[in-house]
């Protein structure tokens, strides 16, 4: 079998470790090096500090660093035609359009979580919203680490945005309510963030209806589920043509 040869983006932080221990012992890839800062190796890959020091072309990267790498890592990716995973959170409005006009001439799989199970959580919330209407409100709740520096947390956003086009765009989104001194609106979707200790990350989603609630939720015990999403994606994605992927497309493949 053909081992997808894999570049990390990030390889040094705490989530490049987590892929490179995906990938170990997988037959379909193989980690071949890391661009980080820092360059102490821990694995049996090289580090180097760019993209550009890089002696080898690998197959595809998978990036969980830094928004602020985006335009270095897009531009090493489009020169050498080289499909990346963006596994990254906290993108500008800009960087998103860039993201997506870099889709036009390269695969690119772009998702704010790699796991599995809370991309089925999205597809439950879109069918829910779809039977439900507007006769329930809608509240999403997320739960991270004290690290996490952006909230609401780019998974709330991508759930969030699901209900909404499903919806019809019918929407708008309220996060925290202390400086609204008013009933709630029929047309909200309440985002609330909370930052404590050592969560991965948990997801509710609360529909709250006429004497009945239904909550639905995701909690990850460990941030291996996105390494291994991550991994899953960069092998689907070396396979595909230049375009825009996310996880539906890796769980109808």
């Amino acid at each position: 079998m053909e081992q997808i040869k894999i570049l990390i983006s990030g390889a040094s932080g705490k989530m490049g470790h987590a892929v490179a221990s995906a990938a170990a012992g997988r037959e379909d890839a193989i980690i071949c090096a890391g661009v980080d800062l820092k360059t102490n190796a821990y694995a049996d890959f090289p580090i180097y500090e760019t993209f550009s020091a890089v002696p080898e072309k690998p197959d595809v990267i998978i990036d969980f660093s830094n928004p602020a790498i985006l335009d270095d890592l897009l531009n090493y990716c489009l020169v050498n035609g080289i499909p990346c995973v963006l596994a990254t959170t906290g993108y500008s409005e800009e960087q998103t359009a860039k993201i997506k006009k870099a889709a036009e001439s390269i695969p690119v799989f772009f998702s704010f979580n790699m796991s599995l199970g809370i991309n089925l959580l999205v597809q439950l919330a879109k069918k829910a919203v779809s039977i439900l209407g507007d006769q329930f409100d809608i509240e999403i709740v997320e739960k991270h680490h004290n690290q996490k520096i952006d909230a609401p947390s780019g998974t709330a956003l991508m759930i969030a945005d699901a209900i909404n086009q499903t919806a019809n765009q019918q929407y708008h989104y309220v996060y925290d309510r202390h400086s609204k001194r008013q009933k709630r609106e029929k047309t909200e979707i309440g985002l609330h963030a909370i930052r404590g200790g050592t969560i991965v990350g948990e997801h509710d989603i609360i529909f709250a209806g006429h004497d009945e609630v239904i909550t639905l939720s995701h909690s990850a015990a460990s941030k291996e589920v996105f390494a291994v999403g991550a991994v899953n994606a960069a092998v689907f994605l070396a396979k595909q043509k230049a375009g825009l992927y996310d996880m539906s497309a890796l769980m109808t493949d």
